[in-house]
């Protein structure tokens, strides 16, 4: 079942692949395949909570000698939820997408995209990981590509320079670690580097591995290929990017620090807190001053990846603080901090998904989403009002919307392991982020109704409008229900705090097998 969330999407592709230029019977593939993972997704979650770290090493090699996938409860949680953002792009595509881009790889890239994705979320081991980053990369550059605009060109030029950058770093890193430690699987690799005799090692691949996955993550200082990409191509690529592609680059540093670089905490603890504060302030200040809708939201997810290296630095800064008379209240604080950041990721890949899918629904209306040519939409489109409403509140963290409960949970963390700047810091942004968010509303759904309208119920398929509007509202029920019932996926993110925190519970599972061989060794 492990392995089911990037075969499922990678079968799905090959057969798009074989219909290729046929957009319908490529749609079809690509909705029941996302509904197939989705399910499967669900199942593996449903385990993963009880506790169960879920492992399979493939073709019999068990680790750290062959590739393994792990599925503990944060990547169940994130497998999850890239799974439920590719349904709900890949149902809004059928509506936004023209016919050249959907019958010329959109839904096939789209689907290696997620593979690739789900892939970086399992995989127990580091060269895999890069493999994924790496196919994760080439899909997305083609999908920025598609359509080859010039703005969409310039764009993908500078998202690919930077990240090319980035894989270069982590490659070197991979080829530093396996020649100085000898394995790649992380688990083994935990166990040797606490074992390692030299600690300037871990130092020096901590941080080429950290700066590489900073830069996946677009935080401080290396987010400007996000803001200079993200608007350009299609609405529906933009949500599909926004959803997922940072926070793979979050979930590897999540990850590497809990897991692999521990012996770090103190310097990688203050490191990352100082990196989450400029953070959020450059990206909520870049959001103010922008113009168009889908360069403030690009923005806005720079600011909010703040949010979530300030649960992890207040965690590990708590943990490397402790002396042996504190080391319980350290430990309950460094787990409610974890616990945010996983909420935090929870509530933000849906909730900037649909404000991108919003995005588009503006544009197929509209033909742009620049705010000086689009006003009125509150008049025309009342129920899209009240979804992007909704879901600019919750980003906002205004009560009782799933991003309030979130910034609750860092915030107390925040105050309780003393950190009080980082929490200023936080309100301050979350200020600046509403008021951000009501520029948009301000411009965009307040005024005279535009007489231009290429949704007019008489003119356009009602298909098509049911393609673009029930992503939307599936995800403002699921930001909705996360709001009022928070309490058991405030649960499951504590589950998983604790689990990260506890590290050998994965080594023990991921390496189970080769342990099992070494004791029956003579």
């Amino acid at each position: 079942m492990i392995a089911l969330p990037v075969i499922i999407p990678m079968a799905a592709a090959a057969m798009c692949l074989m219909l290729w230029s046929k957009a319908r019977p490529q749609a079809f593939i690509a909705i029941v395949s996302s509904t197939i993972t989705l399910a499967v997704s669900v199942a593996m979650l449903d385990v993963a909570r009880t506790g169960q770290i879920q492992v399979v090493h493939f073709g019999s090699w068990v680790a750290p000698f062959g590739i393994s996938f792990a599925a503990d409860i944060l990547s169940a949680i994130m497998v999850t939820l890239c799974s439920i953002v590719g349904l709900c792009v890949v149902v809004f595509s059928v509506g936004a997408i023209d016919r050249l881009r959907a019958g010329n790889g959109m839904y096939p890239l789209s689907l290696c995209l997620i593979a690739a994705v789900n892939g970086a979320f399992l995989t127990a081991d580091i060269f895999n990981l890069y493999v994924w980053f790496e196919l994760m990369l080439l899909s997305s550059f083609v999908l920025l590509t598609l359509g080859g605009q010039r703005g969409q060109l310039e764009g993908a030029i500078k998202y690919v320079t930077l990240n090319l950058v980035s894989s270069l770093l982590f490659l070197i890193a991979v080829g530093l670690i396996y020649g100085t430690i000898g394995t790649l699987n992380m688990a083994d690799l935990a166990v040797k580097l606490d074992a390692h005799p030299d600690p300037a090692l871990p130092t020096a691949l901590s941080a080429l591995l950290l700066i590489a996955f900073a830069i996946k993550a677009a935080a401080f200082p290396f987010f400007f290929w996000l803001p200079a990409s993200y608007h350009t191509p299609p609405p529906v690529v933009s949500a599909l990017f926004a959803g997922l592609l940072t926070k793979v680059g979050v979930y590897a540093l999540i990850r590497a620090v809990t897991l692999l670089f521990d012996q770090e905490w103190e310097v990688v603890g203050q490191v990352t807190l100082i990196i989450a504060g400029f953070t959020m302030v450059t990206g909520v200040l870049g959001a103010v001053v922008q113009s168009d809708m889908r360069r403030i939201l690009s923005f806005h997810i720079v600011s909010q990846i703040g949010y979530m290296l300030m649960g992890l630095g207040i965690a590990i800064t708590a943990l490397a603080a402790v002396d042996n008379a504190d080391e319980a209240s350290a430990r309950a604080v460094a787990v409610l901090a974890l616990a945010g950041s996983v909420f935090y990721i929870l509530h933000h890949i849906l909730v900037k998904t649909n404000l991108f899918l919003i995005a588009g629904a503006i544009y197929e209306q509209r033909g742009t989403t620049e705010l000086a040519r689009v006003n009125g939409l509150l008049a025309s489109r009342p129920f899209l009002a009240s979804l992007f409403m909704i879901s600019a509140l919750s980003l906002a963290g205004i009560p009782v919307l799933s991003g309030f409960w979130a910034k609750l949970i860092l915030v107390r963390s925040g105050l309780e392991a003393q950190s009080y700047m980082i929490v200023i810091v936080s309100l301050c942004v979350s200020i600046l982020t509403l008021y951000s968010m009501t520029k948009i509303w301000i411009s965009a759904f307040w005024g005279e109704p535009d007489p231009v309208d290429r949704l007019d119920p008489s003119s356009c398929p009602r298909s098509r409008q049911f393609c673009l509007i029930v992503p939307i509202i599936a995800l403002c029920i699921c930001t909705t229900v996360i709001g009022i019932f928070a309490e058991p996926f405030s649960a499951l993110a504590v589950q998983a705090a604790e689990q990260l925190l506890s590290p050998d519970a994965y080594i023990n599972a991921v390496l189970d097998g080769a342990r099992s061989l070494s004791e029956a060794a003579p």
